[in-house]
């Protein structure tokens, strides 16, 4: 009888496994011809880590695809292909455009095309608001740096002024000093010739 049960159980549980692998590949293959998650992983795998000629074959493939035949499977792998870093055709602002439209028609995509939309509208997302931080702070810095060097700039005009004009006072003492000295002389040798005035 104890072993009627368990023989019971383990066949329940069995089936319930192979229930939940059969729905779970039943709702990956509800649109006929879509690529399986994979497929777009692998692609954008070979995109990160290939050399400039893979990056560039699977751009130009994914691009000519999206245009010839436009289509929910298409326009998601190109824009993948967009969304992902670290080759020459990254674009995050077409990007985001393309998965934003493709997650308004949720309805032709399966939930492996969803999810792979939403994390990399996130991801390009994110890094457009991080892109405009790191302008605004170079921008704000290039102000800085521009503010400062005006006031070192100011600094220095006011000490070259300053100098130039204790040169000319300097010059101005030693011309009086000068003319002093001429009529200390000329008093002297008035005095030592005799000169009665």
């Amino acid at each position: 009888m104890m072993i009627a049960v368990l023989a019971v159980t383990a066949g329940c549980e069995s089936t319930s496994t192979w229930l939940k692998e059969w729905t779970a590949a039943d709702e990956e293959a509800t649109i006929l011809g879509a690529p399986s998650a994979s497929t777009y992983l692998n692609e954008m795998y070979q995109l990160a880590g290939g050399d400039p000629a893979t990056q560039a074959e699977i751009f130009a493939d994914a691009q000519s695809a999206a245009k010839r035949t436009p289509g929910t499977s298409t326009n998601l792998r190109y824009a993948l292909v967009l969304a992902t870093p670290g080759h020459a055709e990254t674009n995050d602002i077409e990007a985001q455009s393309l998965l934003r439209s493709l997650l308004s028609q949720t309805e032709l995509m399966t939930p492996a095309e969803i999810a792979l939309a939403t994390i990399h509208l996130r991801e390009v997302e994110e890094r457009l608001v991080l892109g405009a931080d790191a302008r605004r702070l170079r921008t704000e810095n290039t102000r800085a740096t521009t503010t400062e060097e005006a006031a070192v700039a100011r600094r220095i005009a006011n000490v070259e002024a300053e100098n130039q004009r204790l040169r000319q006072s300097l010059a101005d003492a030693e011309s009086k000093l000068e003319a002093l000295s001429d009529i200390e002389r000329s008093l002297r040798e008035q005095s030592s010739s005799g000169d009665p005035q």
